[in-house]
């Protein structure tokens, strides 16, 4: 149906704003408050009236894919109505509508316009793609399972009850579906005269005329059965959106936040369903979420699918098409899917450190700071532990090819690596190549001074090892890898922050001792507030990249 949406943005400020053809799918993601059900919204009134609103944020412009001379024809059928009694209808007009919208317009005068869209945006929107057009929050897709009514098996189907009613093949499609995903099957139960409901069966229907039928048999059948409405909102909202995928009659369905009342298992279920039942429909389906399970589910349903991550940072904003490539790689690799690294597409940035406890230390730093010091610490920030310093930029790199802010906390004996595992770890945080080698004679004289001086550079003070000019250059070194979103904990390793503290050992020791000497309650007053230097002053400099928009490392160009 929709052929091409523009945004008014790109990928950095200055660069060309983003221009896709949506696919059956298309899923907003990225940070709160980075305009992804805005861009719902924004879509909804475009498609209701065909006018763009001046005061649009993120949708530039919408153009539609014209139907054939057969489609108009089948179109228009879809949503003939017919006359009340007594209504007059002009010469070569007719009604269509639907749920209560009711227009009289002439025939062929609608034909040419389903026929070409986008010579008249605001007559085909308003005459045929308003009523065509759902959007489903919270609330309304839980209404999606109330009772219908079941009317005229000799007119055309009119809601998604009537067209399941009609079609084994779909009702035994959500009948599969919902008995994975909740042990149970789905049925219809037209028993109560003139309605449809639906029920929750804990035995499939033996035969057809079991399920459909007004029979003894059929009574019998649905009164064991739990009726929908006293099933969880889970349950609910799950069973709605697969319901207006799969027999639904609207051509654009706009759903916002759709893993809402759902465990993970189950968005990524729905991701996964709801993107299979998107095959062969000429459906658009444009979904916001905060579910990198829902997204998972949507990739791997082997449906392409439009990812668009949206961001908002300091009044700025971006776009970005993700690849459904690099989404999967994330997902694929034991590594990266055990650190949950596809949670970061729903924060602004992405800190990743070397274990652990570098991580549930550094990240307890940032959050002292967002209460005691805000204008210091980073905000909707997502932590994340590789293995050691080797499997640091494994982690940062995928998620810089995604366009997302990720930088990378090392201990100081990263000095020690040269050769490719040293390139290597420059290229994850792109920096230039021809600048490889003049920072890999650094890092070698820098290690050579270090081993000279008889001291472990990690344990007895880092860079306080080296003489002055020494130190110079080692922070010179350290300085240009922060500008890539690299940092260096200078003073040698984890445990060399907060030494006025006084805790002792290595790891997660250390941590535990750190922690309990730092306290709990921050109305003591032992509890430990931020101070202006040591690791607050390291927070406060990775925040610093973090908040310039036009920070080295981030490619813009894939």
């Amino acid at each position: 149906m929709i052929t091409n949406l523009k945004l008014k943005f790109g990928k950095a400020p200055g660069m060309e704003p983003i221009t896709f053809s949506p696919n059956a799918i298309t899923v907003f993601v990225g940070p709160n408050n980075s305009g992804k059900s805005m861009a719902l919204r924004e879509i909804l009134q475009y498609c209701q009236n065909g006018t763009p609103n001046t005061q649009t944020s993120i949708m530039e412009s919408i153009k539609f894919q014209g139907f054939t001379n057969e489609e108009s024809r089948k179109k228009i059928d879809d949503v003939l109505l017919k006359p009340n009694f007594g209504e007059a209808i002009q010469p070569g007009h007719i009604l269509v509508g639907k749920k209560g919208t009711r227009h009289q317009l002439p025939e062929e005068g609608l034909k040419r316009i389903l026929e070409n869209p986008n010579t008249n945006h605001n007559q085909f929107c308003i005459w045929y793609l308003s009523y065509n057009t759902l959007f489903l929050d919270g609330q309304s897709r839980i209404g999606l399972i109330n009772d219908q009514n079941a009317g005229d098996l000799q007119q055309p189907p009119h809601s998604s009850l009537q067209v399941l009613i009609r079609d084994d093949t779909r009702r035994d499609n959500i009948r599969r579906i919902i008995y994975e995903a909740f042990g149970r099957y789905f049925v219809v139960d037209p028993t109560n005269l003139g309605h449809l409901r639906i029920r929750l069966s804990d035995k499939a229907p033996e035969s057809t005329i079991e399920e459909i039928g007004i029979h003894p048999e059929a009574v019998k059948f649905h009164a064991a059965a739990q009726h929908i409405n006293e099933a969880s909102d889970g349950v609910k909202a799950f069973t709605g959106i697969l319901m207006e995928v799969i027999a639904g009659d609207p051509n654009i369905i706009l759903i916002d936040e759709p893993e809402a009342f759902l465990h993970p298992a189950l968005a990524y279920k729905l991701g996964l369903e709801l993107s299979k039942a998107t095959i062969g429909s000429d459906k658009n389906v444009f979904i916001s979420t905060h579910s990198p399970n829902f997204v998972m589910g949507c990739i791997q349903s082997g449906v392409e699918v439009n990812i668009i991550r949206l961001t908002y940072k300091e009044r700025i904003p971006t776009a970005r098409i993700l690849s459904n490539a690099e989404i999967l790689r994330l997902m694929r690799s034991p590594l990266l899917r055990s650190t949950n690294v596809l949670n970061g597409l729903f924060f602004e940035s992405v800190i990743v450190t070397e274990s652990d406890s570098d991580r549930a230390f550094y990240q307890e730093i940032n959050e002292r700071l967002l209460r005691f010091c805000p204008e210091n610490g980073i905000q909707n920030a997502l932590f994340l532990n590789a293995q050691n310093k080797q499997t640091v930029p494994v982690i940062v790199k995928p998620l810089r090819d995604l366009g997302i802010a990720a930088c990378g906390i090392i201990d100081i004996d990263m000095l020690k690596d040269g050769g490719t595992v040293f390139s290597t770890l420059l290229t994850s945080v792109s920096v230039p190549e021809i600048s490889h080698n003049g920072m890999a004679t650094i890092r070698s004289s820098i290690k050579m001074k270090c081993d000279a001086s008889g001291l472990d550079m990690k344990k007895n003070g880092g860079v306080k090892i080296l003489d002055k000019d020494d130190a110079r250059a080692a922070n010179d070194l350290f300085d240009q890898l922060s500008e890539y979103g690299l940092f260096i904990v200078r003073g040698g390793e984890l445990e060399s922050w907060l030494k006025e503290v006084g805790a002792t050992g290595h790891g997660s020791g250390w941590l535990i001792q750190m922690f309990e000497k730092m306290g709990e309650d921050p109305e003591r007053d032992s509890y430990l507030k931020p101070g202006i230097d040591d690791v607050w002053e390291f927070i406060l400099s990775i925040k610093k990249w973090l908040s310039n928009p036009r920070r080295k490392g981030i490619p813009v160009d894939t």
